[in-house]
């Protein structure tokens, strides 16, 4: 087990590098997600609707596998050479090298059936090692470093990595997959360009897993004797009463919607309203910059105003930026982009308060459940916020995928009005349009519906932080100064049962005393039965003189104080030397 006494170098810019580099390489995994849905649709010509369904579908997966990974990890006591978090992490970035590169299998002449079996058999094997990797690595914030602030600035970095994953893959890749007309999207390269960044993926989680340290014991969740088996809804039940869990879920959840969610739509909207599909990553780029902005002050400003606080004063400027992608003046020109551009602009100033917190705000809802209820379950409940996230990164794109087909996003096959014929290219290829000519102003529609997905996500932020999330500066440090004295007390109790352990054990090693040590029941039933015996027949010789006691542990404990108290007695005392003066005479 690993030794929590054992010293270790200090916390410093090291172990913040190195946990940014784990988020960096799930995004290098991740950050496809979005374009998954273009392939299937737009490459591989799935219905929308269709591959809506099969995006619900997939989720029951994501249903079974969190939280039972995560419970899996809590419970696994077996002891590791890298320690069981590192372990788990290594094997799931070992997968994703090869998972993601397999939801990209181009098939676009197979039949409906057949790529949507090879769809959600890719997409569950890449969703496993992806929460294999996830889930430990999301709880290993909580054991690099007790102090809040440290733990402050591991969230501030791991949004870091996540940002600059996300930016290699949204401002790089439209200008792989689309050709230069800025419209058409070339499906048969994501195979390769998802392997490739696999690769870089397990680079980064293996510079993660070299240069991370652990202070806190991961052992340090001790277990009963009689281990209770996981109750899916009796986690569940205990998740859904930690309110801070439940705001910082929602709050995720939100803006996962709002800002990954929507990245179909939006790139639907750069596609066909603004007439090109490359400018898409640039634009998203520089959305990104402001939340850089913030990211030199992070520990000023959380020690100033408290983690929730900053959090909240994000979410009001986030919402005030999304009502600005209601201005008119939006129009499918180079005026229109910029317009475009100053709104998430503002979106991002405000985002890059609540990305940098928000892991650390998860930290703080673990130890709020060990606080409040006595139980301390990191990989539990990780996984279920990991699940809901994975869920509004399930629905969300569903609900919208929906919403575009309803809003005029097709992915038919042309008709040539004079022969009602399917149109073929020179190739023999059929023609496909992607947005209805039948449904009036259809690219416009995607310019609305993407203002939409952003003011509704920045409104559920602010209700979730301002409101549900209930660990405001004063709470924290109140909480905090309570579970060190628990932790304090607790050690005290295990030192002081581990003493007596040893004494009862060495009275047991005594020449004619034997304890067994049984329950209380079955003291009680041999009891009676010697008693029974003791009546009807002579008790059984013993030849070995030795005296047997089957008693239980309290009785054995309960006898040992009593001798306790009569060796204090100035009686005992004086016996031996009543002893000594017969010798004498």
């Amino acid at each position: 087990m690993t030794d929590v006494k054992q010293k270790h170098p200090p916390f410093g810019m090291r172990d913040k590098i190195a946990y940014a580099a784990g988020d960096f390489g799930c995004n290098m995994s991740f950050g496809l997600k979005a374009t998954m849905i273009l392939f299937w649709t737009q490459a591989m010509h799935m219905d929308s609707v269709l591959m809506a369904g099969l995006l619900l579908l997939v989720q029951i997966w994501d249903a079974i596998n969190d939280p039972l990974l995560g419970s899996m990890i809590d419970a696994d006591r077996r002891q590791y050479k890298r320690g069981k978090f590192k372990t788990y992490i290594l094997i799931g970035a070992f997968g994703l090298m090869f998972a993601g590169a397999l939801c990209f299998i181009p098939i676009p002449d197979a039949d409906v059936i057949t790529k949507s079996i090879v769809f959600v058999a890719g997409y569950m094997l890449w969703d496993a090692f992806y929460t294999i990797a996830n889930v430990p690595y999301g709880s290993m914030l909580s054991l690099i470093s007790e102090d809040g602030a440290d733990r402050a600035q591991l969230s501030t970095w791991r949004s870091i990595g996540s940002m600059l994953g996300n930016i290699f893959t949204m401002a790089a890749l439209p200008f792989l997959i689309y050709e230069a007309d800025g419209e058409t999207l070339i499906g048969e390269r994501l195979i390769w360009i998802a392997l490739i960044m696999g690769i870089f993926g397990f680079i980064a989680f293996r510079f993660m897993l070299k240069n991370t340290t652990l202070r806190v014991d991961e052992y340090s969740v001790k277990c009963n004797e009689e281990t209770p088996k996981f109750n899916f809804f009796k986690a569940m039940g205990n998740f859904l009463k930690n309110r801070a869990a439940v705001g910082a879920t929602l709050a995720a959840m939100a803006m996962l919607i709002s800002m990954q969610g929507s990245s179909t739509a939006t790139t639907t909207m750069f596609q066909f309203y603004f007439g090109d599909a490359q400018l898409s990553g640039v634009t998203m780029l520089i959305s990104f910059l402001p939340m850089f902005i913030f990211i030199p002050f992070i520990r000023k400003v959380v020690n100033w105003l408290g983690k929730k606080e900053a959090c909240a004063l994000g979410t009001v400027i986030s919402f005030i930026g999304t009502l600005f992608l209601l201005n008119p003046q939006i129009t499918p020109d180079t005026n229109g982009i910029v317009f475009f551009m100053v709104g998430l602009c503002i979106f991002g100033l405000g985002m890059g308060f609540y990305t940098c917190i928000c892991w650390s705000l998860m930290a703080d809802a673990i130890d709020y459940s060990e606080w409040k209820f006595g139980v301390r379950e990191e990989g539990t409940v990780y996984s279920l916020h990991s699940f809901f996230r994975k869920l509004a990164q399930g629905v969300g794109p569903s609900l919208i995928l929906v919403l575009m087909g309803w809003l005029g996003y097709v992915n038919e096959p042309v008709i040539d009005p004079t022969t009602g014929q399917q149109l073929v290219d020179e190739a023999g290829k059929l023609v496909y349009t992607v947005l209805d000519p039948n449904v009036p102003n259809a690219a416009e529609n995607m310019r609305w519906l993407v203002a939409g997905i952003y003011i509704v996500g920045a409104l559920i932020m602010l209700i979730s932080i301002c409101v549900i999330y209930n660990l405001n500066k004063k709470t924290v440090a109140a909480m905090t100064q309570e579970l060190n004295e628990r932790r304090e007390a607790t050690e005290k109790t295990e030192a002081k049962e581990e003493k007596e352990e040893k004494d009862l054990q060495k009275l047991s090693n005594k020449p004619n005393v034997v304890i067994r040590y049984i329950t209380l029941e079955e003291a009680k039933k041999i009891k009676e039965k010697e008693e029974a015996n003791a009546e009807t027949e002579a008790k059984p010789s013993n030849p070995s003189n030795v005296t047997i006691r089957y008693i239980s542990l309290e009785e054995a404990k309960k006898e040992k104080a009593q001798k306790q108290e009569q060796a204090e007695e100035p009686v005992v005392e004086e016996a031996p030397k009543s002893k000594t003066k017969n010798k004498k005479k």
